[in-house]
């Protein structure tokens, strides 16, 4: 559903200025109803002045008497071309001050988790400059020493569905780029230090396993030795006496 400009300034606006319930602002101005709620004790949107929706097009009269007679009835938008692309923003959003210095410790966790985010992805997620992310990459940053990575989701930085949607956009191009292996083929790649230990002499293939007999300086085959029979150790000829031959 679309938005009014300055959505919480025209949320002040109809507090202030009309009867319809906390519930029809919320849904009219895409926020939370306790939100609306807040505003109307005074406890939310403090020195925020009032939009007027009518005055700037984007409201009619008749739709709020009409809202205002029935409580189930929702507030219709009226098409205003200058809203045209405002929930599309470009560029780095706006980070408040009391979070500007969390940007480094989120641009750390960013960069080590998820090493396929573009330095534009990083910049939109969580509002900062390209010069800045690299720095961080770098480590040339000059408070790194005291930066610790920190999920920017946690931070209120960006939300996990933005995110999610910045890492499968990243792994999808980087897929299309074939700059992604899969385990099998991760799993037979060796490391350097791994291929100089590994041993250096001539194996027999198994392809020739038969020839194992044969010398290899020669090239002849090994005298095989006769196999004895037991039998034939048993029955031996028989030797006449001496006895006998003199008579």
């Amino acid at each position: 559903m679309a938005l009014p400009i300055m959505a919480k300034a025209t949320a002040v606006w109809l507090v202030d200025n009309t009867t319809l319930s906390f519930k029809q602002i919320a849904d009219f101005c895409g926020l939370h109803e306790l939100e609306v709620n807040g505003i109307a004790d005074g406890e939310v949107a403090q020195g925020i002045k009032g939009f007027d929706p009518i005055a700037n097009n984007q409201l009619t009269q008749q739709e709020i008497d009409k809202a205002e007679a029935d409580a189930a009835y929702k507030l219709q938008l009226k098409y205003n071309p200058a809203a045209e692309g405002e929930q599309k923003r470009r560029g780095p959003r706006y980070t408040p001050l009391s979070k500007r210095q969390d940007r480094p410790a989120a641009i750390l966790w960013l960069v080590k988790f998820h090493p396929e985010l573009s330095d534009g992805q990083v910049s939109k997620l969580v509002g900062t400059t390209k010069p800045t992310i690299q720095a961080i990459r770098e480590r040339t940053h000059w408070n790194i020493a005291n930066v610790q990575p920190i999920d920017p989701v946690a931070l209120g930085l960006c939300k996990q569905v933005e995110l999610d949607a910045a890492v499968q956009k990243a792994a999808k191009k980087s897929a299309k780029e074939g700059s992604l292996m899969s385990d099998e083929e991760r799993s037979k790649l060796v490391s350097t230090e791994q291929s100089l230990e590994m041993d250096t002499e001539a194996k027999i293939p198994s392809s020739i396993s038969g020839l194992e007999n044969f010398s290899l300086g020669e090239n002849r085959r090994k005298p095989e030795t006769p196999e004895l029979d037991a039998e034939s150790l048993f029955n031996l000829p028989k030797v006449e006496d001496d006895d006998e031959d003199e008579d």
